[in-house]
């Protein structure tokens, strides 16, 4: 009998909402235990064995964790605490999932006093007078809002809103339980009625219009020069296998927009790199000339298109075909001459497919295809810096970019937080694993990488997971190394650490203002937390120290002291200048 089977017997409403999410398969909930969401956690507490309860120190890494979560799987990561404090301190992962189409559940409550909600007791956020509105700040920034004020709505609230979560483009839907939802119990005699979880379903994942395939897949294989443009939308639909099969199908060139970096192997042959406003110059030369290109799983942002430039992309010189689960998004920011609805890995598994059954290109096409590829990255280089071999002191961030690429398995997760350091890593690190590379793309927002470390390391224990993050990020979330410490997870954190933040450092020059700060030490503050901590300033001392934490069991913080001296103006492309 299902967990969630209320036809035989009567539980407590929290018990109910909890073998919902149970039942889903959903391993994880991160949160901060308070309010009326505390009879939730209390419930938890039964379902040890199958749901871990990640205490966090702070809401803003419950919500990151939770969008991870959500991103690797394509389940709803789960966060949950209080309405206010959810709201308030988790926005940083809400946001990301929403501009990001990650799949999330945010358990919450009103904060109310039933029956004393239209008086406005301390912290309710009933929207009557005197308090703040729950429902409407939710509905601001989640894809649906559920608000539930009896107990039989707020199960089956949470039954209908993992599928609302996961359905179509995926986003973060938002419960939220009136006190008077989670009193008393439910079962058979339930109105409404109650059914079991199973019951609700979830969908086949859809597919594109099959001649429309068909149509699109000849217009590729008959492509002097095809590129295939690989999104955050790959990831999120499980898509990385299906990629590199119709790239190995088509011999097409393969790059990544910034949020989608990490879904292609960037050591495959056919591999470009990230292309845009910061990325390679053999990525965006290659799609400049290319007269078929095709989009999967991304919406096209401006930094992607260096800004529209049609030097880069063009449709009224190239052939664009678009690949989406959400209809509007294709064809949104250049018109398509195919457009493919429907999820990334049933579409590109139809288009191969229709490449094995109607399409034939001669090994010499496909031979001169790669060869193509080959040649851009030579010309341009590829991964091959000069400054990755740096003597300078401090450290050139390319430096330690290099020592961590040596230093690290190959399959190991790296996340990334906002800033200067993420362009570097985004433009000087080779991923040599589809999917192991994480970073806030979607929002851009500082303290990512270390709540992205953790729940990356939870989800997957037997790969490494190293955030890289500068020492302003790690300052808004080194709290998660507490976590991290408490609940035994054992990540690496580096902090590429020039006292300021880099990138207003740079834009603003002569008038930086707010930017710069005293020496920190992120060692010692990881000492004093538990964790091993390990100042660095030379090469030798970094290799030393990546060996010595990755080959330990305890969470660790390299505090690596670099340059200033290379700036994001450096990579910048000059599709993206004025």
């Amino acid at each position: 009998m299902a967990a969630s089977d209320f036809s035989a017997l009567e539980i407590s409403v929290p018990e109910a909402i909890i073998r919902v999410i149970e039942d889903y398969g959903i391993k994880f909930v991160f949160g901060v235990p308070g309010g009326n969401a505390m009879h939730l956690f209390g419930a938890l507490s039964n379902h040890r064995d199958t749901i871990r309860t990640v205490s966090v120190r702070h809401e803003s890494l419950a919500g990151v964790m939770a969008e991870v979560y959500g991103r690797l799987t394509g389940l709803p990561g789960v966060v949950m605490g209080q309405g206010l404090f959810v709201l308030t301190n988790a926005l940083l992962g809400v946001l990301e999932a929403q501009m990001g189409s990650t799949p999330m559940l945010i358990m919450t409550d009103m904060g109310d006093g039933e029956p004393f909600s239209h008086h406005a007791p301390y912290q309710a956020g009933t929207g009557d007078y005197g308090t703040w509105d729950a429902p409407k700040s939710f509905d601001l920034v989640t894809k649906e809002t559920f608000v539930a004020y009896a107990p039989s709505q707020a199960v089956q609230n949470t039954q209908t809103a993992v599928r609302a979560a996961t359905q179509g483009q995926g986003g973060p839907v938002a419960l939220l339980y009136h006190s008077a939802s989670l009193k008393g119990e439910v079962g058979p005699m339930s109105l409404p009625k109650l059914y079991a979880t199973q019951s609700y379903g979830k969908p086949d994942p859809p597919c594109a219009n099959a001649e429309t395939v068909k149509e699109a897949v000849k217009i590729l294989q008959s492509a002097k020069q095809p590129v295939i443009i690989a999104g955050n939308g790959i990831r999120i639909g499980q898509a990385n296998r299906q990629l590199q099969q119709i790239a190995v199908l088509t011999g097409a060139g393969v790059a990544t927009t910034a949020a989608g970096k990490g879904v292609f192997p960037e050591n495959h042959p056919q591999a470009l790199g990230v292309f845009g406003t910061f990325g390679l110059a053999a990525a965006n030369d290659f799609i400049a000339g290319s007269d078929v290109i095709l989009i999967v799983g991304s919406k096209l942002s401006p930094s992607d298109t260096a800004f529209e430039n049609t030097k880069l992309i063009d449709p009224m010189r190239q052939h664009l075909i678009q690949i989406d689960v959400e209809n509007r998004n294709a064809s949104w920011v250049y018109p398509c001459k195919q457009v493919l609805t429907g999820d990334a890995a049933a579409v590109l598994t139809q288009m191969c497919e229709a490449i094995e059954k109607f399409s034939t290109v001669s090994p010499d096409i496909h031979a001169h295809r790669r060869t193509t590829v080959s040649a851009v990255r030579k010309r341009f280089g590829f991964f091959d810096e000069s400054e990755y071999a740096s003597e300078n002191l401090p450290l050139l961030p390319q430096r330690v970019i290099a020592e961590i690429r040596k230093g690290i398995a190959d399959d190991a997760f790296v996340t990334c937080d906002a800033g200067e350091n993420r362009l570097f890593m985004t433009r000087y690190f080779q991923v040599k694993e589809g999917g192991g590379f994480l970073s806030p793309a979607a929002t851009g927002g500082m303290g990512y990488a270390i709540p992205a470390a953790m729940a990356a390391k939870l989800l997957f224990p037997e790969r490494q997971a190293i955030a890289v993050c500068g020492d302003g990020g790690f300052t808004m979330s080194m709290n998660g190394m507490l976590t991290a410490s408490e609940e035994k997870i054992p990540i690496v954190t580096i902090v590429l650490n020039n006292s300021a933040y880099g990138w207003v450092t740079h834009y603003l020059q002569d008038q930086a203002i707010a930017a710069e700060f005293p020496d920190m030490n992120a060692a010692e503050i990881a000492c004093a937390m538990g964790c091993r901590g390990i100042r660095v300033e030379t090469p030798a001392q970094l290799k030393e120290a990546l060996a010595t934490v990755l080959d330990g069991n305890e969470p660790a913080v390299l505090d690596v002291i670099c340059s200033k001296e290379i700036t994001y103006r450096e990579i910048l492309s000059p599709l993206a200048k004025g």
